[in-house]
């Protein structure tokens, strides 16, 4: 979709800017050359391997139809439903229940589910939650994500560098004098706070569209709807430590994966669930609303069998294998 490509662009542009600012403020010129070498190679490495990147902050690992059957098997169908190239298949070993979607391209993508959500949720709602995801990558809105993640990183990890250099005395009087200090101190406080503006203004309506075109995909809105409610419920109780230590990564989950602590989280990058779910109920209306909300235990196969792994569990067992 070009205009998604208008949208990265502009995101690439914006985030360039606060990082150029931000070197400036700091350094002066120099620091403005090289913040612009700085963001120039930031720029191209996230959107080549922006993915890659982001796997790797929540240390994801590729499953398979061996490791990963039902799962796998479900992302398989939905991006056949949608039209879409089979995207890898992910898991972060991490107790809250989430999820996100990464890649620059539909043919470069990947969907990646929490151990938490697959043993939170029953199969009709994981569908509903990858058929969201797999709605982000057929939107191209993966690449935009991805890029916000990297580059919101990098300007966040800078202030806390430039924060760490103030309290051991990196930055004094001599350097550039009393401009030299009020520039980083602007440095600490407004640019992760522009960076999660930025973001925040490119997250809301986004998540709108993939939650309708999800429900369009798996075919029953209410599925996306009640794994919504039960993921924000727990999402409050249970914390996301990956998520807490790159706050410039949450607007990629489904969900937000913080749990209110820090600065970052006086940006909501997500709309409100209840919104969400209201509005997923009335295109539940609109298709007809065919079939009720799925239970809130663990789906079952015929033998009695827990749908994770294929195997018979008395529980929802670590997706592992």
């Amino acid at each position: 979709m070009p205009m998604n490509y208008v949208k990265t662009a502009m995101l690439l542009a914006l985030l360039t800017g606060i990082f150029l600012v931000l070197g400036a403020l700091v350094g002066g010129k120099t620091g403005l050359v090289f913040a612009f070498f700085i963001a120039l190679a930031t720029n191209a490495f996230s959107l080549w391997k922006s993915d890659s990147v982001v796997l790797h902050m929540f240390n994801a690992q590729e499953v398979t139809d061996a490791t990963a059957p039902e799962l796998v098997g479900i992302v398989r169908d939905l991006a056949q439903r949608a039209e879409l190239p089979m995207p890898r298949v992910y898991i972060m070993n991490n107790p809250q229940p989430n999820a996100f979607a990464t890649g620059r391209s539909p043919s470069h993508a990947a969907v990646c589910a929490s151990t938490g959500l697959l043993e939170a949720l029953n199969r009709e709602e994981i569908a509903g939650v990858m058929a969201h995801e797999l709605a982000h990558i057929k939107n191209r809105d993966t690449l935009t994500m991805a890029v916000a993640a990297t580059i919101g990183g990098a300007v966040s990890m800078f202030a806390q560098y430039m924060q760490f250099g103030m309290l051991f005395g990196g930055h004094r009087d001599g350097d550039r004098g009393g401009l030299g200090i009020i520039g980083t101190l602007a440095a600490i406080i407004v640019a992760p706070m522009a960076a999660g503006l930025v973001q925040m203004a490119i997250s809301r309506s986004r998540e709108y569209q993939a939650d309708r075109m999800g429900a369009m995909v798996c075919g029953n809105p209410l599925w996306l709807a009640s794994a919504l409610r039960k993921i924000d419920g727990l999402a409050r109780r249970i914390p996301n430590e990956e998520a807490e230590a790159i706050p410039a990564a949450a607007h990629m989950f489904i969900i937000n994966p913080l749990n209110g602590h820090g600065v970052d989280n006086l940006f909501s990058t997500h709309p409100n669930v209840e919104n969400r779910i209201a509005a997923l109920e009335a295109l539940s209306r609109e298709m007809g609303g065919s079939a009720g909300m799925p239970s809130s235990r663990a789906s079952r196969t015929p033998s009695g069998e827990v749908w994770i792994g294929g195997q018979n569990h008395t529980k929802p067992p670590s997706p592992w294998g």
